[in-house]
Formats: structure tokens, C-alpha cells, sequence
């Protein structure tokens, strides 16, 4: 988790810095943070869309000009023709529900978090695709 936390360090988000890695047979594949997407200018407390709004955490995924770390990390392996299959996702926190029906059509078999997610039916989705969840909420 360490170099996950690390990677959370890029992150241009102004609300909340997320790493992420996918891993696969104790290699690093990829790593993805959140922010927004490559050439577009990152937000500031008075251009953020989620501020502006009051939206909360957990809602309104929409209204975000940024990917999520997971998304970021998915990309990257399509970008450079890594696959997922079979791979590890190491996260600071729990993945969203968009998030997580990107992971289990990406064939990822585990999700390791470190911190929680406001998303309770992300987790159940997970439970119900039998992929391996160990964090805080899945334990």
C-alpha cells in the first residue's frame, strides 16, 4: 500500500487524492490517480464543479471533470496493451460503483483498499461477481 500511497500523491483532485495499481504476479502492470484527464486544466475551489454544486462524496459521479484512479489505472493498461486478467487492484480507498463494473469487466480478481468509499452497493456488486474484496467494509 505504501507505493499506492505514493501514487495518490500526483493526484490533481482538490477534494481527495486516490492511487491506485494493478498488479499481477508481483508485478506492477499500471498505476492510475485521480485527476483530469490529460490536457485539460486541472480544477481549482472556484472552477471545481463539485464544490460549486455541494455535492457530496459518493454522488453525482457525473459531475466531475476527473477520472478515478482506478479508471486511470484501466486506461493506462489499454493505452499500452497490458491486460488485466486475473490482476490485483491495490487502492487507497474502496472503489464506486462505476468504478467497479469497469474492474469486473476488466477481469481484475481482487480489490485490496486501504480507507473506505461512501458506496455500499460498489461492495455488494463485487460480493455478488465473487471477486475477492479486503478492506475495512469487506472484512
Amino acid at each position: 500500500m505504501d507505493i499506492t500511497k505514493k501514487v495518490a500523491t500526483r493526484s490533481s483532485c482538490i477534494r481527495r487524492g486516490v492511487g491506485a495499481l494493478l498488479v499481477r504476479d508481483k508485478r506492477i502492470l499500471t498505476t492510475g490517480y485521480n485527476g483530469v484527464p490529460s490536457g485539460i486544466s486541472h480544477c481549482t475551489k472556484e472552477t471545481c464543479l463539485r464544490i460549486k454544486g455541494d455535492i457530496p462524496s459518493g454522488t453525482r459521479h457525473e459531475l466531475c471533470r476527473g477520472l478515478h484512479a482506478e479508471q486511470n489505472a484501466i486506461i493506462q493498461a489499454a493505452l499500452h496493451g497490458i491486460s488485466t486478467k486475473d490482476s490485483t487492484l491495490y487502492v487507497t480507498c474502496s472503489p464506486c460503483l462505476i468504478c467497479v463494473k469497469m474492474l469486473i469487466n476488466s477481469g481484475i480478481k481482487e480489490i485490496i483498499y486501504d480507507g473506505n468509499y461512501p458506496d455500499s452497493m460498489a461492495l455488494d456488486m463485487l460480493k455478488e461477481a465473487n471477486i475477492i474484496c479486503r478492506g475495512v467494509s469487506c472484512e
